[in-house]
């Protein structure tokens, strides 16, 4: 028994020591594994400093960034602090009358150097030489430098000029549009004006739609009390509000029974022109009438009493009746071979047409802008001014058409015929007409339909 109580002295005794050892292992190990806890802290609290970015388990919801941890060139880049405001003041410019690019400038404390800055930052730039009164534009100026301009030239159209560095950059911004189709019909009992304004079409409208088929109806003489036209046009919408109204995009025109149709085309860059069904041009080498919408006061006669002079005297030309000032257009592609006052006829312009064709306009008041001798001018260019210089008793236009130097009745003679569409764009014309010709045949029967009792 003394054995087993000597053997189980030592055995208490290291069992004892056993645990106090144990016990001094698991305090060291927990301490090891605290340091090695908190360095994985600090790496990730470092690693959000660093990269601006921190990676948790997927169950856990993001931290929120702090607004000072940013980094240039990292994947997810935040900007530190609010955006920093433009220098500089601005300033709304509104011309009034006598104002240009300088004075406007003037009031906003900027000098001539900085007009011819923004002159010099590009073609667009040019369209602030003509300014008129009532368009605005703004400026910002820091320390008597322009470092932004913005010119709003209409509703679709803004000039940009903003400085980058010592050189100021000019751009033109287009404002995107919708179009949306609409469509028109009316009868005439009247005149076309008075029923164009009934169908609800501007005045751009309906100038637009005589122009189109003034090659081949004379508005004054031709119209009768039953002629009837379709429209197909755009309205111009920016934001849900309409602007104006854009281009017709074909149009008929039913003129004592017969039927005239016309489709808007456009050609490889940007020339546009009315065809008709089979792409034949609208356009002929002559239009009908050199102005708009006025009565003839003296046909072609050869036979007729001149009212001043009181004797026959051939009148070899038509006399349109109008107000004095109402624009004289060229009816055809020419050049200006005498410009100045001939005898009876006051101040008169005569164009050469080719070859063959010659033009003259007599009794003007002036003449416009830039027409004189040896100009070319494009078919419906206002050249002149209706007057009553020489022998005229009232204000009104004589206009004559010769063919080879011999007089023509200008109401009468037949024009050169139309130039067809070339061969290249036929097929995509005919494809373009198609959808359109289709809707004027649906307004035709809607028309027809709403006839009927």
């Amino acid at each position: 028994m003394s054995f087993r109580s000597s053997q189980t002295a030592p055995y208490a005794r290291f069992r004892h020591i056993h645990w106090v050892l144990l016990g001094v292992a698991l305090i060291g190990l927990g301490a090891v594994l605290g340091l090695r806890s908190g360095d994985a802290r600090a790496v990730r609290s470092s690693n959000l400093s660093a990269q601006g970015e921190i990676t948790l388990p997927l169950e856990l919801p993001p931290l929120p960034l702090p607004a000072e941890a940013t980094t240039a060139g990292s994947a997810n880049t935040h900007q530190a602090g609010p955006r920093r405001e433009p220098a500089g003041d601005w300033h709304e410019l509104e011309v009034r009358r006598g104002d240009n690019l300088s004075t406007l400038f003037a009031r906003a404390g900027l000098g001539a150097t900085e007009v011819y800055a923004v002159l010099a930052a590009g073609a667009d730039t040019q369209t602030l030489q003509r300014l008129y009164p009532g368009e605005k534009l703004r400026a910002r100026v820091d320390e008597g430098r322009l470092q932004e301009l913005i010119y709003e030239q209409d509703a679709l159209r803004a000039l940009h000029v903003i400085r980058t560095g010592d050189q100021l950059r000019a751009q033109r911004i287009e404002r995107p549009v919708e179009r949306r189709l609409a469509h028109s019909t009316a009868t005439i009992d009247s005149s076309l004006f008075v029923a164009g304004q009934a169908a609800g079409l501007s005045d751009k409208l309906i100038m637009e739609l005589a122009g189109i088929f003034g090659w081949d109806i004379d508005f004054v003489l031709d119209i009768r009390a039953g002629d009837r036209f379709s429209v197909i046009y755009e309205e111009l919408y920016r934001e849900g509000e309409k602007l104006r109204d854009g281009h017709i995009l074909a149009a008929e025109f039913v003129n004592q029974g017969r039927v005239y149709r016309a489709v808007r085309y456009g050609k490889e860059g940007g020339s546009t022109d009315f065809y008709d069904p089979k792409g034949m041009s609208m356009r002929k080498a002559f239009l009908r009438t050199p102005v708009d919408f006025t009565r003839i006061s003296s046909r072609f006669n050869l036979r007729r009493k001149h009212p001043v002079l009181n004797r026959i005297r051939a009148h070899r030309g038509v006399d349109y009746a109008a107000a004095s000032g109402t624009p004289v257009k060229a009816t055809g592609d020419g050049k200006v071979v005498f410009r100045g006052v001939k005898g009876g006829y006051g101040k008169t312009i005569v164009l050469q047409h080719g070859t063959r064709y010659s033009t003259l306009y007599a009794h003007l008041s002036r003449y416009a802008r830039g027409v004189r001798a040896g100009r070319r001018v494009r078919q419906g260019q206002v050249i002149a001014y209706v007057g009553q210089t020489g022998l005229a008793t009232g204000p009104h236009l004589h206009y004559e058409f010769r063919i080879d130097g011999v007089h023509r009745n200008p109401l009468t003679v037949k024009f050169p015929d139309a130039i067809p569409i070339a061969p290249r764009y036929k097929q995509d014309f005919l494809n373009t007409a198609k959808p359109l010709l289709a809707q004027l045949d649906t307004l035709n029967r809607a028309t027809v339909a709403l006839r009927q009792p």
